[in-house]
């Protein structure tokens, strides 16, 4: 059944299953987004650059991720899609756990945990994949707004409370008690997402997915650029707030969860009903404001607002994106689009953590947030050209 209402809040209900499998699914793997930099520049030893390097692993096999996850999606239905990414979130847990017995060999665990953020980006790639294909072919293609805005609520709801979750656990119960959290908490949908109906594809012939990237290269250019703003945030935040002596680096992820999920809720209905080039030039503006004051914040305080204003630029630009990119691609390869678009995404986030880390090296943490205000306002171009 499609629903014809504009209001992002008519979307809820239909939406809501969708909802609770990817919170699940990213809460495993948001609660490391804190632990994994400090277990790897504090336990292992390494520095900024290699922390760069295995946070940035996850999205270079996202984007192969993506193409498969696309293609099946559109050919066999997302259901078989959703259930890899669940067990391949669960994976993730279990290789952190044999990294931890490599503790006297650090080239091996370091090597470990590459591995395990590797697995991530097969897990998230396939989930998200998954369920965005799904929920719109659930709710039609006029309302791909929608869905973009209510899944990322959930995926950065879920990156927001696995955050602080993630620091709780560590502060208990060690590293190992994150990998084990992050191994069980996958499981927990699996059931609804073999029990939730499943829209079957048509036979219709479907783009190849290097072709549908060609079709969404423009948006996906400015995600590019606004994601790897957005990066800077969740890979080097905290190491920041550690440099500057300040308490509260967790909380600057849940800040920008919380910005995220905010600007969403107020906003979210938006690209649909006034077009998503023009909701994502004020937005990466936002968000490349938002990144500014994390560079010149006197205390953390100015840093978790700034935090908040990147994450809510970064949700809406996302979103408005989306929806031009979905414009552009054809009616029968839907999911390979979704996974086309997002796979910018992936190679903004996979490349910024290594060159982050290095200019971090060179200039002081406090450059990359610079730098990503930067290149967050150069999508303004990208949303003026869209918008002719």
């Amino acid at each position: 059944m499609k629903n014809n209402s504009s209001s992002l809040f008519s979307a809820f209900v239909p939406l809501l299953p969708f909802m609770a499998v990817v919170f699940a699914g990213i809460l495993a793997t948001g609660m490391t987004l804190p632990v994994i930099p400090r277990h790897v520049h504090d336990a292992l030893g390494q520095g900024t650059t290699m922390v760069g390097v295995v946070m940035g692993a996850q999205f270079l096999s996202a984007f192969v991720g993506r193409m498969w996850a696309g293609h099946i999606a559109d050919a066999h239905g997302p259901r078989r899609v959703a259930v890899v990414g669940l067990l391949a979130a669960c994976g993730t847990g279990i290789v952190y756990l044999v990294s931890l017995q490599f503790a006297d060999r650090v080239a091996a665990a370091v090597a470990l945990v590459i591995a395990a953020r590797l697995l991530t980006g097969v897990a998230e790639s396939f989930l998200i994949t998954s369920v965005l294909a799904w929920a719109m072919a659930r709710l039609g293609p006029a309302h791909t707004g929608k869905v973009l805005g209510w899944v990322g609520v959930a995926i950065f709801g879920a990156v927001g409370v696995g955050s602080p979750f993630g620091v709780a656990l560590h502060s208990r119960f060690g590293f190992e008690g994150v990998a084990i959290a992050a191994m069980l908490i996958p499981l927990l949908p699996l059931a609804g997402v073999l029990l939730m109906h499943e829209e079957r594809p048509g036979a219709h012939a479907r783009a190849r997915f290097l072709g549908v990237i060609g079709n969404v290269r423009l948006p996906g250019l400015g995600l590019m650029l606004c994601s790897s703003a957005y990066a800077m945030i969740t890979i080097f935040a905290v190491l920041l707030f550690v440099e500057r002596g300040w308490g509260g680096g967790a909380l600057a992820l849940t800040s920008m969860g919380v910005g995220f999920i905010v600007a969403r809720l107020l906003f979210g209905h938006l690209p649909d009903q006034v077009g998503g080039a023009r909701v994502t030039l004020v937005a990466v503006l936002v968000e490349a404001a938002g990144l500014a004051m994390i560079w010149a914040a006197p205390g953390p305080e100015v840093a978790w607002l700034g935090a908040a204003l990147g994450g809510g630029g970064y949700a809406l630009a996302f979103q408005g994106l989306g929806v031009e990119a979905v414009r552009r691609a054809p009616p029968q390869s839907r999911g390979a689009a979704m996974g086309a678009y997002v796979a910018f995404q992936d190679v903004a986030m996979a490349s910024s953590g290594p060159l982050g880390g290095m200019l971090a090296q060179a200039m002081g943490l406090g450059s990359v947030f610079l730098v990503g205000a930067v290149l967050a306002a150069a999508g303004a171009g990208v949303a003026v050209r869209l918008m002719r």
